[in-house]
């Protein structure tokens, strides 16, 4: 057996505190299954973006006659999209493994481990052991238990970021983040689009205003079909045959397709750790069950990103990770991590960000509330770029003025909500802190002052 002072599970936000107490001079370990980096680096944020930027590109240019310039001659090259992103990824992933296998600390196991004992894992032909672990191991494509779905060579967002030929008709099962970014690349370069959605909108855990516009503007897009839950699939030839059933009338219909992407969610990866073996307890989701200092039920075990369930995004891990380290090195002193602001943003088009309570969740809780909103297109900038749909909206405490919520849909929501964090996060948390601010005429910004102007 060999011990360590710590043992990471997981490369991706994982890796951050692994080197960080390796540089302390503790022995630390590793452990990775697959690619080094994780999920943001070789199947998620990073890629998806990537490959993202060539849709709007597309966008540009399949847009580009209504601002009196006229586009010829040009032509898709799938392969050298994907190829561009792959290599970018691959390449990244390898300097990361070569790097720590050529360190003599933190120990790089490349292999898959679960608990055998209290702080005690099996990897692979070898057994470790840490006084302090670390949970970090991540989510993985949920794949719904559908007649005829298994073994059908349907694809999760895995294996539809390194595709390489495009697919000319995609059915999505599914409506939340993954599917609509997807749908975005796919579909702005030219594949037919169905999507299924068992609810009645899509994006459903965004602000009620964005999840309708979104879900609008969608459907003159692609096939949308809410309120559908898929029922069976048929593979014939080369042809995907997806029965769907509506919810509520039980009407059946055939979406056809050559090819079909699962996006029904991410299940936490504890299942694949016997956790029961060293006592840390997981939720009913499967979720690591961790306190304010991210330490399990287990004490010197702490747990972060994908696999806590509470944000499921790539600077939430990051940012955790900070606080892990602190809490590990220092653990007398331990600090509760401060989720005050936390954001999000989605990468379709159009993009989406948002920060804070939603408005139904404020309606659910009976809170009194103003709502401040205002359209891109009646500003300056708004209307120079055609952004004839984007919006802001603004939650307000009626009574303190404090800011609950904003949510943004339009051209770089996922940059105008920043302007919005530091007000909340670094400022007194007013609205005064966006509307006693000058902006720049007409910038593209002077949508979000309108907006926080506008209280009603």
């Amino acid at each position: 057996m060999r011990e360590f002072d710590l043992i990471v599970i997981g490369s991706g936000s994982g890796l951050d505190v692994a080197d960080a107490v390796a540089e302390s001079g503790q022995r630390v370990a590793i452990v990775e299954r697959g690619p080094l980096g994780g999920t943001c680096l070789n199947r998620g944020c990073i890629p998806s973006k990537m490959l993202i930027h060539s849709a709007d590109v597309m966008e540009t240019i399949n847009t580009a006659e209504q601002f009196g310039i006229k586009v010829k001659g040009y032509e898709v090259d799938f392969a050298s999209i994907v190829k561009r992103v792959t290599d970018d990824i691959d390449h990244d992933s390898a300097e990361i493994e070569k790097s720590l296998r050529s360190s003599k600390n933190p120990v790089l196991f490349k292999e898959e481990c679960r608990f055998i004992d209290h702080k005690t894992l099996q990897v692979g032909n070898e057994t470790i052991k840490a006084e302090k672990v670390l949970i970090a191991a991540g989510s993985r494509a949920k794949i719904p238990d559908i007649k005829g779905l298994k073994g059908s060579g349907f694809i999760t967002s895995d294996e539809a970021l390194r595709l390489k030929a495009q697919p000319k008709a995609l059915t999505i099962l599914g409506g939340g983040y993954i599917a609509a970014e997807l749908a975005h690349f796919f579909g702005s370069l030219g594949t037919e689009i169905n999507i299924v959605q068992r609810g009645r909108l899509l994006v459903p855990n965004e602000d009620e205003d964005v999840s309708s516009q979104f879900t609008r503007l969608s459907s003159h897009r692609y096939n949308v079909l809410t309120g559908y839950q898929p029922v069976a699939v048929l593979k014939q030839g080369d042809i995907f045959a997806v029965t769907v059933e509506s919810v509520e009338t039980k009407e059946q219909r055939t979406l056809r397709s050559d090819q079909l992407l699962v996006a029904t969610g991410r299940p936490p990866n504890s299942d694949l750790l016997d956790l029961e073996k060293t006592g840390v307890k997981t939720d009913e989701k499967g979720n690591v069950v961790v306190d304010q200092f991210l330490e399990t039920n287990v004490k010197g075990i702490f747990a972060l990103g994908d696999i806590i369930g509470r944000y499921p995004f790539k600077h939430v891990a990051n940012y955790e990770a900070q606080y892990v380290y602190d809490n590990i090195m220092d653990p007398d002193n331990k600090v509760p991590v401060d989720y005050t602001a936390m954001p999000h943003a989605v990468f379709t088009s159009p993009q989406i960000a948002g920060v804070g309570k939603t408005e139904q969740q404020l309606k659910a809780e009976s809170a009194e509330y103003l709502v401040g909103g205002y359209s891109y297109y009646d500003t300056g900038m708004g209307k120079a770029i055609e952004d004839q749909t984007g919006f802001v909206k603004f939650l307000v405490d009626k009574r303190t003025q404090k800011i609950l919520g904003c949510h943004i849909m339009g051209t770089n929501a996922s940059t105008l909500i920043h302007e919005v964090l530091v007000a909340m996060k670094s400022g007194d948390g007013t609205i005064r802190s966006i509307t006693g601010v000058v902006h720049i005429h007409p910038a593209l910004p002077e949508v979000v002052k309108k907006a926080a102007q506008n209280l009603q």
